[in-house]
């Protein structure tokens, strides 16, 4: 599979002293560095960077320039960790995962995982980046029972046991199970990572371990907190960037205390990576991060308010920014999400209506519902056409695709439709031609929608109309997101419209857990996702033979270290879910429109738009995006 590229990252193991007369102090840094308030870029950047170069016409930039971005919350400005996207391992645009912060790692039997660090690389605010950074976190954070009271996080958990982790030496650090752990890379590389090391300088200032209990106590009544590990954990949050004074390994950094309405993230002067040409990324000086109502965003977006803009955008926006397009200097570029559908039908499988939820479990069911949705009409009037039509599964940009899952179910075909619901025996109808169930109760839907968008709606209106062709009456119900959620959690929801596979571009490597009920948030079966989150200690044990082997092989997968036999059983999943259609894809590969000002370089012109595996702009690397002369 390939994804439109910026460039190839190659991790040479040439000398800093073999390149060190070519590197090119950065413009707006210089004051800094001559009045000795920051180190040269010599001492600035690690021994052996990682060395950006650039191929499909995208260049090597220039410094300079503040890129404004528009968000809707002030907690939005946890998107910058996102599009940063400075990982330990990452993403290439090959969905391969390379090394990023570190220099290299090894993995061996897919359990024992050796990490080695950059030597000179260093923090944000200059203090060595080493090994005993992953020592904090781990025995003085994760393994802290006040800071952590569960223990480690689940994701370093195979089967319950917890990894040995060994700090061999300032640059190398081990993480080894008995078992394989397919899942470790891809959480050190995920949008919201896994965060296995903190720095420890910054945050023993706020740790039980190293201060007096007289310090302690100065601090919590400072910060007016209830306890030391509160304000620790206020402190720490490198994903929320809610803390200016953490320092960070990201591109940019906050520099702008909350609440605000505008929020400065500055270049980070220690950053990792450099170009061919010896000049230290990201090219940007700036990102200043103004807060607007999501409803207002589109119109401030038209109205140039915005350098690159894809967040509180959709479709429906288009052809307004188009017409902008003409008055302003930007273009508006069409990408594709993601997802493995766009927008799905979740028949909830936990449902407490025992009449109906009698009818969900049947697979004949639920394919009945699928084949009376006119997908393609929907595409048309909702869609302009530019949309693909099918079931809610892995698209032809995977390595995994099979045509067959995408179409299993998924043609428009109201005879078959009302075939298999008389088979159920669903064949009795009212005076308006709804079916009657074996309870006497007409056969009525009502399915649950965020109040979000008027998008889902206009689907559902349409959805309406063929369904009762096979004598179904849809009724929608909208509600707030969480009063929607409380909901299907509790069983009072019958169906529920969301978006399927957050990821629709998987390889064999990557986790296959959203096929199969292992969390609580997946709607078609929130009980038994639940009761496998909690390891039985909540939620509802699965009941149906098909689900029940979706879980087996999801522990099947994780214990493998062997990507033949992890395709297989990819494939097995994808299958299952095709045939039994445990959520119904409507539309998938929906353009999402992008606007990038007209000065800005190095943004693709088509792409992916999805936080999994890509963090939207993140695996397009925002820190080589630059400005022409006339915006610097």
């Amino acid at each position: 599979m390939k994804i439109t590229g910026i460039f190839t990252v190659l991790l040479l193991t040439v000398l800093q002293s073999s390149y060190a007369l070519n590197l090119i102090e950065t413009p707006s840094l210089a004051s800094s560095v001559m009045s000795g308030n920051l180190l040269p870029i010599q001492r600035r950047i690690p021994d052996r960077p990682r060395i950006v170069e650039f191929q499909n016409g995208f260049t090597r930039g220039e410094h300079g320039g503040e890129l404004r971005l528009l968000m809707g919350k002030q907690k939005d400005i946890r998107q910058m960790t996102i599009y940063g996207y400075a990982r330990l391992v990452g993403y290439n645009t090959e969905l391969e995962l390379v090394a990023d912060i570190l220099e290299d790692f090894e993995v061996e039997d897919g359990r024992v995982f050796t990490l080695y660090l950059r030597k000179g690389h260093r923090w944000s605010d200059g203090h060595p980046f080493t090994s005993e950074d992953f020592r904090y976190y781990w025995e003085d954070v994760a393994n802290n029972a006040e800071l952590a009271k569960g223990g480690p996080p689940k994701k370093l958990l195979v089967d319950g046991e917890v990894p040995l982790v060994e700090f061999l030496n300032d640059y190398t650090v081990r993480y080894s199970w008995s078992k394989a752990n397919p899942d470790f890379l891809a959480a050190l590389a995920g949008p919201r990572p896994l965060y296995i090391y903190k720095p420890a300088h910054y945050l023993r200032l706020f740790h039980r371990r190293y201060q007096s209990e007289e310090r302690i106590a100065q601090l919590v009544e400072e910060n007016n907190a209830r306890n030391w590990m509160s304000v620790h954990f206020n402190r720490d949050r490198p994903y929320k960037s809610t803390n200016p004074d953490l320092p960070t390994l990201q591109p940019w950094y906050n520099s702008t205390y909350p609440p605000s309405e505008r929020f400065i993230f500055k270049r980070n002067p220690f950053y990792h990576r450099i170009d061919h040409s010896g000049r230290q990324l990201p090219y940007i000086d700036r990102v200043a991060i103004n807060i607007a109502s999501g409803k207002l965003i589109p119109a401030k977006t038209g109205a140039d308010e915005s350098d690159l803009q894809a967040r509180y955008l959709r479709m429906d926006n288009y052809t307004f920014l188009k017409q902008a397009e003409k008055r302003n200097p930007f273009e508006v570029r069409l990408w594709k999400i993601g997802k493995g559908a766009h927008v799905a039908l979740l028949p909830n499988q936990n449902n407490s209506d025992e009449v109906l939820v009698s009818l969900i479990r049947d697979r004949r069911f639920r394919r009945a519902l699928s084949l009376a949705i006119n997908r393609f009409e929907i595409n048309q009037v909702v869609y302009f056409g530019l949309a693909r039509e099918g079931n809610n599964t892995v698209l032809p940009d995977s390595p995994l695709y099979r045509p067959e899952y995408r179409n299993n179910w998924a043609q428009f075909d109201i005879q078959q439709a009302n075939a298999l619901l008389d088979e159920l025996g669903l064949d009795r109808r009212d005076d308006r031609g709804v079916r009657i169930m074996s309870d006497g109760r007409p056969l009525e839907i009502m399915i649950q929608t965020a109040g979000e968008s008027t998008e889902r709606t206009d689907i559902l209106e349409l959805i309406h109309d063929s369904w009762l062709q096979a004598g179904v009456k849809l009724y929608s119900i909208p509600s707030t997101r969480e009063v929607f959620r409380n909901r299907i959690f509790a069983g009072d929801a019958m169906m529920s419209i969301w978006s399927g596979l957050e990821n629709g571009l998987p390889t064999a490597d990557t986790s296959p857990a959203e096929l199969a009920p292992t969390a609580k948030y997946q709607y078609q079966w929130p009980k038994w996702g639940q009761y496998y989150e909690s390891s039985g200690q909540s939620g509802e044990k699965p009941q149906t033979p098909q689900v029940q082997e979706l879980v087996e092989l999801v522990k099947l997968w994780r214990r493998s270290a062997d990507y033949a036999e992890r395709e297989r059983i990819w494939h097995r999943m994808l299958e299952i879910n095709s045939e039994e259609i445990y959520s119904i894809g409507i539309v998938n590969s929906v353009q999402h429109p992008v606007v990038v000002n007209k000065f800005l370089r190095n943004v693709p012109r088509v792409g992916f738009y999805n936080i999994e595996p890509g963090a939207y702009f993140g695996i397009y690397r925002p820190d080589t995006f630059w400005f022409a002369e006339e915006r610097r």
